[in-house]
């Protein structure tokens, strides 16, 4: 399972990334809602705008980290992050972004594909 995580869940996103299940029970101490997924048996994160459903297909040991390869089987997306053109609208989900240890906002969108290469139209 994969749940986009946003600016609004970062702090729940890093105490979860830094605590085991088995010690803690995540949901209730982040406040978080589990909801059923609609193909794995693994739930969802109510709160996150977007789910990704996987199962894993090989796991490569990787020294001390273990890479998982996985399939696709599911996607969910909260409708109210859908903009007019039926895209995902990064603005009102704040997704967040992990960086060599850090955590980041996405920020404002700069340009669209093309953009760069558009004709200028002319000033009347």
């Amino acid at each position: 399972m994969i749940n986009l995580t946003t600016e609004e869940l970062a702090e729940a996103t890093d105490w979860c990334g830094c605590r085991s299940g088995s010690k803690y029970n995540k949901w209730e101490k982040m406040s978080l809602t589990p909801a059923p997924a609609r193909v794995v048996k693994a739930p969802v994160i109510k709160e996150s705008p977007v789910n990704i459903e996987c199962r894993v297909i090989n796991m490569l040991e990787l020294g001390s980290h273990h890479a998982f390869l996985a399939e696709v089987v599911g996607v969910s997306v909260d409708d109210e992050y859908i903009n007019d053109d039926n895209a995902f609208n990064f603005s009102i989900a704040k997704p967040l972004v992990y960086n060599h240890g850090h955590y980041f906002g996405l920020g404002k969108m700069i340009g669209k594909f093309g953009w760069s290469v558009q004709k200028k139209k002319k000033k009347p």
